[in-house]
C-alpha cells in the first residue's frame, strides 16, 4: 500500500465539518472521515517510515503519550516548548534529555496541516502515532476514538510529579495509576509497553549495583555498558531478549530476575502483582487484549474536546 495522500476536500466543506466537530465533545473513531479523510493514513505512513528507520522510535512516540496523557490529560502539552509565560514538560525530570520524537511528530503534522488545514489536533496526532508505533512493531491494533483538541499551556511541576520514576515501589506504582484511575491490572499491562525501547543507564544503575533481585548473569553483561559512575546516557534494552518486537517476553524476563528498572523487577518480586505477570507471560494473547483497552482508557484521560482547547498549526506552539 503507498502512503499518498488523497485529494484535498474544498474548503467550504473543510470549514463545514471543522464547525460540526467543534460543536461536539464526543469522541468518535469516524471524527476525521469527512473533514480530512487523509488523517489516519498520512499519520500511520510517517509513523512507519520513522520506525522503518529506527525500531527505538516506536517505543518512544509510545512513551511521549503516555508522559503527555498522565499530565493533564492528552492535550499534546508533552510538546509545547518554553515561552515567556510558561516553563514547558520538556525538561521535567522524567522527561530532560530522554523524551525523544518531536521531530517526527512535527513532520507528520506538516503534511497533516498541508492537506487539511487546522483540522488535526496534536493530542489526536499523538494518540494515534503510539498505536501506530506498536502495531510498527508487531503489536496489537485498537480503535482510536478521536476528537481531542489541544493546550494552550504545559505544566512543569505537574508533569515532576505525576509520571511514576523508574525507583518506583510496587505501592508507589499502584497508587500513581489508582490516581489515574487504572487498576493494578491495567498498572501491569501498560507497563508491558517495556517490550520495545531503551533505558539510560541513569534510571537502573542503582537496581543494578545495590538491589539484590537481579539476575546476576544479565547484571554483569549490563555493567560493561553501565558503569558505576560515568556513562549516565549509555543505553540498554528494556527487553533484552526481543528488544524491537512488541511481545510478552518483557514479563517472561521479570520472572527471572531480568528486569532492567527496578520499577520493572517491582512487578514480580513476591508481591500482588506476581500472578498478572505469570498470566501475561503464560498467555500473550491476554496481554495484547488487555494492554489494547488499557491503552484506550489511557488515551481518554482528562480530554479537551468541543470548544474547549484548540487545533494547533504547530504542535510546540499555541497558536
Amino acid at each position: 500500500m503507498g502512503c499518498e495522500s488523497s485529494s484535498v476536500k474544498p474548503a467550504f466543506l473543510l470549514l463545514l465539518c471543522f464547525l460540526l466537530g467543534t460543536a461536539s465533545a464526543q469522541l468518535s473513531s469516524t471524527f476525521y472521515s469527512t473533514s480530512c479523510p487523509s488523517a489516519l493514513s498520512t499519520i500511520k505512513c510517517g509513523v512507519s517510515s520513522a520506525v522503518s528507520k529506527e525500531a527505538r522510535m516506536g517505543a518512544s512516540l509510545l512513551r511521549l503519550h503516555f508522559h503527555d496523557c498522565f499530565v493533564n490529560g492528552c492535550d499534546a502539552s508533552v510538546l509545547l516548548d518554553d515561552t515567556a509565560n510558561f516553563t514547558g514538560e520538556k525538561t521535567a525530570g522524567p522527561n530532560n534529555n530522554s523524551l525523544r520524537g518531536f521531530e517526527v511528530i512535527d513532520t507528520i503534522k506538516s503534511q497533516l496541516e498541508s492537506a487539511c488545514p487546522g483540522v488535526v489536533s496534536c493530542a489526536d496526532l499523538l494518540t494515534v502515532a503510539a498505536r501506530d508505533s506498536v502495531v510498527a512493531l508487531g503489536g496489537p491494533s485498537w480503535t482510536v476514538p478521536l476528537g481531542r483538541r489541544d493546550s494552550t499551556t504545559a505544566s512543569l511541576s505537574a508533569a515532576n510529579s505525576n509520571i511514576p520514576a523508574p525507583t518506583s515501589s510496587l505501592s508507589g506504582l499502584i497508587t500513581n495509576f489508582s490516581n489515574k484511575g487504572f487498576t493494578a491490572k491495567e498498572m501491569v499491562a501498560l507497563s508491558g509497553s517495556h517490550t520495545i525501547g531503551q533505558a539510560r543507564c541513569t534510571s537502573f544503575r542503582n537496581h543494578l549495583y545495590n538491589e539484590s533481585n537481579i539476575n546476576a548473569t544479565f547484571a554483569t553483561s549490563l555493567k560493561a555498558n553501565c558503569p558505576s559512575s560515568g556513562g549516565d546516557n549509555n543505553l540498554s534494552a528494556l527487553d533484552t531478549t526481543s528488544p524491537t518486537s512488541f511481545d510478552n517476553a518483557y514479563f517472561k524476563n521479570l520472572q527471572i530476575q531480568k528486569g532492567l528498572l527496578h520499577s520493572d523487577q517491582e512487578l514480580f518480586n513476591g508481591g500482588s502483582t506476581d500472578a498478572q505477570v505469570n498470566t501475561y507471560s503464560s498467555n500473550s494473547a491476554t496481554f495484547m487484549t488487555d494492554f489494547a483497552n488499557a491503552m484506550v482508557k489511557m488515551g481518554n484521560l482528562n480530554l479537551l474536546t468541543g470548544s474547549s482547547g484548540q487545533i494547533r498549526k504547530n504542535c510546540r506552539k499555541a497558536n
